[in-house]
């Protein structure tokens, strides 16, 4: 069968698109770094221990939420895809929207963090940033947000503390790991974590970015850089898509031990939704979740599909829980338009709704002299493995002058391995 071609048209569309290619390599070439800076919403970095940051993003509005909300994000990106730019930053819209935020930064690991643990993670530098929002704060409880693998830690450390959290809302995050609707629990069930800790100590990020790209080789590796060519010539597009690639590839490496237990005991073993996790010499009981949960997932979710997300609501205790469903995918609701039009007003809508101050029965002064010692009950499971391991880290403060607590259990496989924080 004879297909005629319009050598004309076609030969127009190449002229096109060769014009386009040029415009955009004049625009490329004339970028400085400046121009394609992430994370431009200000903050101040208000604690730090080892590598882990915690910020506070400065308030837009004179009136906000009187009780804080802690961002989690996931080990294996950084954070500030919540603030790629100005104008899709959910970050800068929830400051809008009136909710006072902080987010947990946690750095990039190397060779000395090989022995880091899930316990470190959460008893330790989890629970250490918490508590430094309620001593500023001078209040008892926070809001706690958590993204992704964030959303996993979230509801783990709900269930381990859940009265030091008013509310609780969880984004696009795995529970339940028996689910064969992504390709990447397909891939866990065969992964042989052992050897790949025992022999790297330190997960590579490169390993992780290629896994992530071949979860969808054509559309990551190929057509999306077929469709940047269509819009080169456009100065805006050519920074977003810069932006994006930033982000991609500015991936943190992931801590042998934390890497080994979250790939074993929870992909592989799904322990966590049957209330089997064991974490510090605790099980980890969802029914604990007893405080209003908003769990939101994404319908073309190819990393964390909805099946993984949604069951958490079915095993919580909680009376006041919402399931919330976005069209788009694991990274699109926020980075796109339906980052400011549906799910930054939503999530705090639901905060702004359940959050009345209490606050503290101690004074300030006081809370301020018996930081520490909450803090070093709170954070009994931080190891000296890996204190050891990043001995020459120290915990600071730009508010508050509280030394770095101490911690003396830690379960007894942290010596074997290691996992990047990624």
């Amino acid at each position: 069968m004879f297909f005629p071609i319009d050598y004309k048209k076609s030969m127009e569309e190449l002229v096109d698109l060769n014009k386009k290619m040029i415009k955009g390599t004049d625009i490329m070439l004339s970028l400085e770094k400046k121009d394609v800076d992430v994370a431009p919403t200000p903050k101040e970095l208000i604690y730090q221990e080892d590598k882990m940051k915690l910020y506070h993003y400065k308030p837009i509005k004179k009136d906000v939420n009187t009780i804080p909300t802690v961002i989690v994000y996931a080990l294996v990106n950084r954070q500030y895809m919540m603030d790629l730019q100005e104008k899709n930053s959910v970050i800068k819209r929830w400051l809008e929207l009136g909710l006072d935020v902080y987010i947990v930064d946690w750095g990039y690991p190397d060779k000395s963090d090989k022995y880091i643990t899930m316990e470190d993670y959460i008893y330790g530098y989890m629970d250490n940033a918490i508590n430094k929002v309620m001593e500023i704060n001078n209040v008892d409880e926070i809001n706690l947000l958590g993204v992704c693998q964030g959303g996993t830690f979230s509801a783990i450390y709900s269930a381990l503390f859940p009265e030091k959290i008013k509310n609780l809302v969880t984004m696009v995050a795995p529970f339940d790991f028996d689910t064969k609707d992504g390709l990447l629990f397909h891939w866990s069930d065969y992964m042989d974590v052992d050897n790949l800790v025992d022999a790297h100590g330190v997960i590579p990020a490169d390993f992780m970015n290629f896994g992530f790209l071949m979860l969808r080789p054509f559309s990551l590796t190929m057509d999306k850089y077929v469709g940047f060519l269509d819009n080169a010539d456009n100065p805006e597009v050519v920074k977003d898509f810069l932006r994006m690639e930033r982000w991609i590839f500015d991936s943190p490496d992931q801590a042998g031990e934390a890497f080994r237990k979250f790939i074993k005991e929870l992909y592989q073993e799904n322990k966590l939704i049957k209330n089997e996790l064991q974490l510090g010499g605790r099980t980890v009981d969802l029914k604990n979740i007893d405080m209003p949960l908003l769990n939101v997932y994404a319908e073309k979710d190819h990393l964390v599909p909805p099946a993984a997300s949604k069951p958490l609501n079915d095993v919580v205790s909680s009376k006041d829980k919402e399931l919330v469903s976005i069209k788009g995918g694991h990274i699109g609701i926020y980075v796109g338009s339906k980052s400011q039009k549906e799910v930054a007003p939503k999530v705090a809508d639901w905060l702004n709704e359940r959050s009345t101050k209490k606050t503290t029965k101690k004074s300030s002064s006081s809370a301020s002299s018996s930081g520490s010692s909450s803090k070093a009950k709170s954070t009994s499971s931080k190891s000296t493995s890996s204190k050891s391991s990043s001995s020459s880290s120290k915990s600071t403060s730009t508010n508050s002058s509280t030394s770095k607590t101490s911690s003396g259990s830690k379960s007894s496989s942290s010596k074997k391995g290691s996992e990047e924080e990624k």
